[in-house]
């Protein structure tokens, strides 16, 4: 099992290659309005994370997500239910 340091280190990593290395990834972020990423780029970041964390996360889930927070929550869910 992961812990949440270590998730929320790989959302920010998987974060800053699609949004640039110059935006600052705080646990407050919002994804799509400070990080400007539309759908197919959260699709993909989420495929990325699948693939990281050996998970399948419900896409309908993935509404609820505004934050960096909100994803690593999302993600650490998803692994402990699995």
């Amino acid at each position: 099992m992961r812990d949440r340091e270590e998730v929320t280190n790989k959302v920010s990593q998987f974060l800053e290659q699609i949004a640039g290395p110059d935006i600052q990834i705080t646990p407050e972020t919002n994804i799509a309005e400070e990080l400007a990423l539309d759908s197919v780029k959260v699709l993909d970041l989420l495929m990325e994370l699948e693939d990281e964390f050996d998970v399948s996360v419900p896409l309908n889930l993935m509404a609820d997500v505004q934050t960096v927070n909100d994803l690593v929550n999302l993600i650490e869910k998803t692994i402990t239910d699995n």
